[in-house]
Parts: structure tokens; C-alpha cells; sequence
């Protein structure tokens, strides 16, 4: 089994099984249903939740390094989050 001391971690790394979860599920909905306009529906659905992952994740990630890291440090990190919001807004 796995011991987890840091909270953060292992809110990361629950949110990023909920994550896997729900697109595992929407794949199984999506062979069940057998249908390209449902797979299209249930696959704009994820297009909601995987954005909202990454960015609470981050978020997370970004908190419990706050105290560890320089604001120097966080910069490149923060403007690296930002470069990919603008280029998935493009899509």
C-alpha cells in the first residue's frame, strides 16, 4: 500500500483518478450507446472536465509549492500554465 504524508499529493493524485474514472466510464458509455452523435455528445461532456482537472491540479501543485519555491522560481512555471490555456482557447 501506498503511505501518503503530503495532503496535496494525494489530493493531485485523487483528483487524477476521479479523472480517469470519468473518462473510462465515458468510454464504456461510448460503446454502449454505439452511436457516433452520442460518442460526439459524451465526448464534449470530457472536453469540460479535462481542463477543469489540469487547472485545479495545477492549482494544487502550485499551492504546496508556494512556501518551498521563490517567486523567480514560480514565474516560468506560471507563464508555462498560461502558454497552454491560450493555446487549448485556440483550438
Amino acid at each position: 500500500m501506498f503511505f501518503v504524508f503530503d495532503k496535496i499529493v494525494f489530493s493531485m493524485a485523487a483528483l487524477r483518478l476521479l479523472s480517469s474514472t470519468i473518462e473510462f466510464s465515458a468510454a464504456l458509455l461510448m460503446l454502449r450507446y454505439n452511436s457516433v452523435e452520442t460518442a460526439f455528445k459524451i465526448n464534449a461532456l470530457l472536453a469540460v472536465v479535462g481542463p477543469t482537472v489540469m487547472i485545479t491540479v495545477t492549482s494544487l501543485g502550485l499551492l504546496g509549492l508556494a512556501g518551498k519555491a521563490s517567486l523567480q522560481g514560480l514565474a516560468p512555471i506560471l507563464l508555462g500554465i498560461a502558454f497552454i490555456l491560450y493555446g487549448a482557447q485556440k483550438l
